[in-house]
């Protein structure tokens, strides 16, 4: 059974799963969307910080929303990349419950929300964000 509003308490942590970050997807993505040589350029490569935070978003649909009765998001705030990503590392994102509220605009939702973060290997972020998300309420 899907996840409603209810179900979602502040403190609540979800762990996200591990990507690995390889140089084939770091060019692949700048590429086509942020064609910077720092994203293209193989003796100094970093991934593109909206590389990273698709890949962000990639985890957390599959984990969160993909289990929640998830409406829209009317957006995000504080997106920050801290580091940068490069071929080989392995990223694991979480995201952690900071606020429930009803929704004023559609009584059969409430929103929440959440602080995003990638960490790497030795636990330190390489981007943060803080995500809202409209869910709909158990029988709403």
């Amino acid at each position: 059974m899907p996840r409603a509003f209810e179900d979602f308490r502040i403190g609540d942590v979800y762990e996200l799963g591990s990507q690995k970050v390889t140089q084939e997807e770091i060019v692949r993505f700048a590429r086509m969307y942020d064609p910077q040589p720092r994203h293209l350029d193989d003796e100094d490569l970093i991934a593109s910080g909206w590389h990273v935070t698709a890949m962000f978003m990639r985890l957390y649909a599959d984990e969160v929303l993909r289990h929640a009765e998830a409406e829209v998001s009317p957006g995000v705030d504080e997106l920050r990349w801290l580091r940068p990503v490069r071929p080989g590392d392995v990223l694991t994102g979480r995201v952690t419950v900071v606020g429930v509220a009803a929704s004023l605009s559609r009584p059969d939702c409430g929103v929440l929300q959440q602080r995003g973060e990638f960490l790497d290997e030795e636990n330190l972020p390489v981007m943060r964000v803080m995500l809202y998300g409209l869910m709909r309420k158990r029988g709403g």
